[in-house]
């Protein structure tokens, strides 16, 4: 058959090349079965007005609402310098408030002829403040006539939909293109079960597109959002099913750490107990390392809960099983001290093949890119002969050169800084697949964690290990309160003075090399930060101030990312012995560094992170017995979202509390990440917060299905719908396992 069906019709032979050109660029939006599922964002009763009480500043806005007035003004200015200036002024209420909008030059003609007082009609554009008052200029405007009109037709219904719009193409010009295409809805294969559907009582796919797009009650529009939640829940967990089954075929070598071995000799080291979440995670983990088929794990943990040393004892009871463990860490620097600490853990059973090492013990080695040449040629040799148990490194140890005697075990920590191919890659060094931890201590809501790594078995750290002590922390509004700043630096000092150390954290690093337009872009981004137009606070020049200023006579030291990798190291060693008072760094202290000594940091221009890496930055201190203090500076006014954020990080220090408000304040295609979401989110109705419910029931029925037919073969509408999802970039997405 030839014929290409109707919804993956190109857009451009539907609605022309200009049309679709804008579509694709602009909403990533290519065939007919894309716009219809470009979903409307709300609905407005045409009966009724939008508030215009309400409206969010710098967002392109639609509002339905009425003429009050219109004046025209003539002025001089540079361009029109005898007066023959012109600037159109309408007010347009809705009874809830009153909005101005304003068109210069040549653009008053139109408006001026057809925005008359009583003309109602729709306006969109971007909310802007001038005068103090809220204004759009120049908006693109649709009037809505009572007559039997072909607006009237076009908008038929009682409810308005607004879509997601760009300054390129307005909401209403979208939904005449879906009009468009709307019968091709007819044709939609749907991906439910019958049996799933009509036992929950959802209505057809067709008549949910239908109803979304052209709502006559609430009921419709109730309707079709309920069905096509569970379309998007459940297709992604059928998909992650399908991903647990395969693996559930695969054969691994079952590990079982030996009676009195390694794993013994450590514990009985140990000059503390283990706390019963750490043990409870623990044999989750030595249950999964027991079978013959892969384990596949994401612990997460709280910051400071112990993550490492669960991820040790799992990588010592490989070893005693005769196998080996690859440590991964996202950066050289935490490569570094995750040997560090290890080493430091094992004592001498860290020391196999040397002088001094006892009868179990086994060989640890770093792998980094930046090693010389015949460390790396040791370490490889370690690796390849089997002489060394464990080793911790970058992506390093994925290239080819790298050859494994036996990997039984692969740990990954903070798993979303790693590509899909670099993580195969290294789990394709085993002579069998080798069993997979990863670590995260960014916390994550269930029902994200579901969505996001739903092929892997979950287990939680949620308990701090005894004498942790209790962070402080507080918002230092810098522009409102400058003296509280100066009162910041006094408690540093306070601190360093007290015998113990302090970080100080910027967004930049401030050599020449830092892009001046990337940190223009940046400050786009955030609406907040349009009124606030220098760049963000750098380590270079932050730690040049405080060693003239605030902290003179200080200790202090700076550590970035692209220093090289050596000096990086004895950064981190000299502040590591108590050398170094104060260090001023970039995130690259974000996870993994332990330095119990330092209590105090200041993270400055703190409303440029997001509250899941501050709420990581803070973990770096209080974990020795000292209460740790955390000051997040800020000029942000008050009522801004921004501070609203920091409030809320240093309201709590439960970081599953905090992972929420961060999910609840960003758009869900944010926290399924960038890359696997292309343009848009591929969360388009459902709300991974708001719908755990459904969530948790797709995840089970999806299961059902999968085991009675992994292949799917009695239901071809499901998978059409699979392959829909499953294109190469949401492939990769799914196989973050």
């Amino acid at each position: 058959m030839d014929l290409v069906p109707a919804l993956e019709e190109p857009l451009k032979k539907v609605l022309g090349p200009p049309t679709a050109k804008v579509m694709a660029e602009h909403l990533g939006l290519h065939t007919v079965g894309d716009l219809l599922h470009h979903y409307p964002r709300r609905y407005e009763e045409r009966g009724q007005l939008t508030h215009l009480a309400d409206l969010p500043m710098d967002e392109h806005v639609t509002v339905v609402a009425q003429v009050a007035d219109a004046r025209l003004h003539t002025f001089a200015s540079s361009k029109a310098p005898r007066g023959k200036g012109q600037r159109l002024e309408v007010t347009i209420t809705d009874g809830s408030g009153r909005l101005q909008l304003v068109f210069f030059g040549n653009g008053v003609h139109k408006p001026h002829k057809e925005l008359l007082p009583g003309t109602r009609a729709m306006f969109s554009g971007k909310v802007s403040l001038f005068n103090r008052r809220l204004q759009l200029a120049h908006p693109a405007y649709e009037l809505l006539r009572s007559d039997t009109d072909e607006t009237v037709e076009t908008w038929a219904g009682a409810l308005i939909p607004i879509y997601p719009a760009t300054a390129k193409l307005e909401s209403w010009k979208i939904g005449k293109a879906i009009q468009t295409v709307l019968p091709s809805a007819q044709e939609a294969v749907d991906p439910l079960p019958d049996s799933l559907r009509e036992g929950r009582g959802l209505v057809p796919l067709p008549e949910a597109l239908l109803k979304i797009h052209r709502p006559h009650t609430k009921a419709d529009i109730e309707d079709a959002r309920a069905r096509l939640k569970w379309d998007e829940a459940f297709v992604l967990q059928v998909a992650l099913a399908r991903r647990r089954h395969a693996d559930s075929q695969l054969p691994a070598v079952p590990r079982r750490p030996a009676p009195d071995g390694l794993l013994s000799a450590f514990d009985d080291r140990l000059p503390f107990t283990l706390t019963e979440g750490q043990l409870k995670v623990s044999k989750e983990i030595f249950d999964d390392l027991a079978t013959s088929h892969p384990m596949h794990r994401l612990l997460q943990g709280e910051v400071g809960s112990g993550k490492t040393l669960v991820a040790l004892r799992a990588m010592l009871a490989v070893v005693d099983a005769g196998g080996q463990a690859a440590m991964l860490a996202p950066t050289e620097v935490l490569a570094q001290q995750h040997h560090r600490s290890v080493v430091e853990m094992m004592g001498n059973l860290a020391e196999g093949g040397m002088l001094g090492g006892v009868e179990d013990a086994t060989k640890v080695v770093l792998l980094t890119g930046s090693m010389g040449a015949a460390g790396r040629r040791q370490a490889l040799l370690d690796l390849v002969t089997g002489e060394a148990g464990i080793v911790i490194g970058t992506h390093a140890l994925i290239e080819d050169k790298v050859q494994f005697h036996d990997l039984g075990l692969v740990v990954v920590d903070e798993q979303h800084r790693f590509g899909v191919e670099q993580r195969d890659a290294l789990r394709g060094k085993g002579k069998q697949p080798p069993h997979l931890l990863v670590m995260t201590a960014t916390p994550i809501p269930r029902t994200v964690a579901m969505t996001v790594f739903g092929d892997l078995e979950t287990s939680v750290l949620d308990q701090l290990p005894a004498g942790r002590s209790p962070i402080a922390s507080h918002v230092v509004p810098a522009a409102d309160k400058p003296h509280f700043l100066a009162r910041a630096w006094d408690r540093v000092r306070e601190e360093v003075e007290g015998g113990h150390q302090a970080y100080v954290v910027c967004p930049r690093i401030g050599d020449e090399e830092d892009d001046p337009k990337k940190a223009k872009k940046a400050q786009k981004a955030a609406p907040e930060d349009e009124a606030e137009k220098r760049p963000p606070l750098a380590v270079l020049e932050v730690a040049d101030q405080l060693a003239r200023g605030p902290l003179k006579g200080l200790r202090i030291e700076v550590l970035y990312g692209r220093m090289p990798p050596d000096d990086k190291d004895a950064v981190m060693r000299r502040f590591a012995a108590g050398d170094t008072d104060v260090l001023v760094a970039t995130t690259v202290i974000e996870v993994g560094v332990n330095v119990p000594n330092a209590t105090a940091m200041v993270i400055m221009d703190a409303d440029r992170f997001g509250v899941s890496q501050l709420h990581q930055l803070r973990g770096r201190v209080g974990r020795g017995s000292a209460p740790g203090l955390c000051l997040l500076v800020s000029e942000m006014p008050e009522a801004s979202p921004a501070r609203q954020r920091l409030d809320a990080v240093a309201a709590t220090l439960d970081g599953f509390e905090l992972s929420r408000i961060d999910l609840e304040q960003r758009r869900e295609g944010d926290v399924l990440g960038q890359a696997q979401s292309g343009a848009r989110s591929s969360l388009r109705v459902l709300a991974v917060i708001e719908d755990e419910e459904i969530i948790a029931e797709a995840r089970r029925e999806a299961a059902a299905i999968v085991a009675a037919d992994p292949e799917l073969t009695g239901l071809p509408g499901l998978r059409t719908a699979l392959d829909a999802l499953l294109d190469d970039e949401r492939e990769q997405y799914l196989e973050k396992g």
